[in-house]
């Protein structure tokens, strides 16, 4: 009987590896092949590398022939959401502006996947410059959620997600400013984790907001993104980045510790928000009693300042945005207006003509919170408001473990429906508050809604660098899930499994 590599996990594959059942290169072929009878529905990657990801297989099989030891993710097919230098690709995120430009480097969070032996397939598409949450901004082409063709990923990170969903890719990298990453992992039905702030290095990462981006991966199971961790965090702090901190990689070693005597917060405003769908309500509800059922304590827990958040988020988010966008500017790098007399000229058409619409109006929301006489009436407040928001997650944290809660207030919506900006914010608003505070949070999906027909997922939120333990109570919702039939092992759209990508 034939095996897909879309019914292996990154364990299966890197034991299979290691055991000599399959080689890397046999791998990177199989996912090449998923890719060709799949990416033209699903249309999650912006550059496919083939040459690249054979290249990286044949180094792991190199090191096996040689008698060498195999690091932990060899052979793992792995996509990388467009914002992250890669030597050998194009760094595009998704913008006209940056359409031509070749990765110098490689950036941290990449280089790590990749000494751990993962086969870089290639670049995924994305919101244009992560501004958005359905990657319908991204200026090339849509990505279409696996599940339903007609109806969005979800985003920033929604190539990422996609590609996972439908089986392309066995994990797969994003990043995490208000939701980029929880969000698109709920709508696609995988398991996404935005670590808490400083875990992961952002060297090489284009900057979205500084003081919000976290990369973080994705993947079909908790004992895969724990994997995934262990990677991104095993050669300690990057001396490259300012914000990283030093994190033991123990994510899988402490994945099954269990949850019997912890506490898990519900937030009873969050339960009863407006435009939160029914059957998200009834996902979260079941994971509530799943963790019950397996020795927690469930407890209400207040966060009074919730309020605050999207509104604290887009003025941080888009003035953080305006000042790392600036060096887009028509003369050092990035897409240059051709004939222009002058360099004004050349700054103004170039950043006219090279960003989309929602780039322009993050920019110019962010120019007009930075000017003078608004910015301490806006700007100052929002940063007053971050440290309101934190104070309540840790006062909330004296009593709980964690904090279970929706990830999206609705399954996957259709392409075009969401046309007003302000409604497409508000799809952020289980998630944002996590990023303004810097913890950690994980999606774990709960099945298909029963209105929707569309997945549905739970969300967990941790203490700062907690996410060891944050990763434990996850997987004890999945593992209720599964033994529910609420949830498959590995959630590929039936659509897409088994078509292409044939292993053995």
């Amino acid at each position: 009987m034939a095996t897909f590599i879309d019914s292996l996990t990154a364990a299966d594959i890197a034991a299979g590896v290691r055991a000599g059942e399959f080689s890397a290169v046999e791998v990177a072929r199989a996912a090449l092949s998923a890719i060709d009878a799949r990416e033209s529905d699903v249309q999650a990657f912006l550059q496919v590398t083939p040459e690249v990801a054979l290249g990286a297989a044949a180094r792991v099989d190199a090191l096996r022939a040689a008698g060498e030891p195999l690091p932990p993710l060899a052979g793992v097919p792995l996509a990388i959401k467009d914002n992250m230098n890669m030597l050998g690709t194009r760094t595009t995120c998704a913008s006209r502006m940056l359409e031509n430009y070749e990765s110098p480097y490689t950036a941290t969070c990449v280089q790590r996947m990749l000494d751990a032996g993962c086969v870089p397939l290639g670049k995924a598409n994305m919101d244009e410059f992560a501004f958005g949450s359905s990657t319908e901004s991204s200026a090339f082409h849509r990505t279409n959620n696996p599940w339903d063709l007609e109806r969005v990923p979800g985003g920033s990170s929604g190539g990422s997600a996609a590609a996972v969903a439908s089986g392309m890719a066995t994990l797969s990298l994003g990043s995490d400013t208000g939701g980029s990453i929880r969000q698109p992992a709920a709508l696609c039905g995988v398991v996404g984790v935005k670590p808490t702030y400083g875990t992961v290095s952002r060297y090489g990462v284009v900057a979205f907001g500084s003081s919000l981006d976290q990369v973080g991966p994705f993947g079909r199971t908790t004992a895969d993104v724990a994997l995934s961790l262990d990677a991104l965090v095993s050669g300690g702090r990057d001396a490259y980045d300012g914000t990283s901190r030093d994190v033991e990689a123990s994510f899988a070693a402490h994945l099954e510790d269990g949850v019997a005597g912890r506490r898990v917060g519900i937030v009873p405003a969050f339960m009863e928000a407006a435009g939160l769908a029914p059957e998200v309500k009834r996902a979260v509800e079941r994971a509530a009693r799943s963790l019950a059922d397996q020795g927690a304590e469930l407890v209400e827990v207040d966060l009074p300042h919730l309020d605050a958040a999207i509104a604290a988020y887009y003025v941080i988010g888009p003035a953080e945005a305006f000042s790392n966008l600036a060096r887009f500017d028509g003369v050092r790098y990035g897409y240059q207006e051709p004939g222009c007399a002058n360099l004004a000229e050349q700054s103004a058409k170039s950043r006219a003509h090279g960003f989309g619409a929602e780039a322009k109006r993050r920019q110019l929301l962010g120019a007009y919170l930075l000017s003078s006489g608004v910015y301490d009436k806006y700007y100052f407040a929002a940063q007053k408001a971050r440290t309101l928001i934190t104070d309540d997650y840790a006062r909330a944290f004296e009593q709980v473990d964690a904090i279970l809660m929706p990830a999206s207030p609705t399954a996957a919506f259709k392409f075009g429906e969401l046309s007003d900006p302000t409604q497409m914010y508000l799809s952020d608003l289980f998630t944002i508050s996590i990023n303004i505070a810097g913890n950690g949070g994980v999606t774990v999906p709960m099945g298909l809604g029963e209105d929707s027909g569309m997945p549905v997922a739970a969300q967990l939120v941790g203490k700062p660098f907690d996410d060891v333990r944050l990763l434990s109570f996850a997987r004890a919702v999945e593992r209720a899930a599964t033994e529910a039939g609420a949830a498959s092992v590995l959630p590929v759209a039936p659509a897409f499994a088994e078509k292409g990508g044939e292993l053995a």
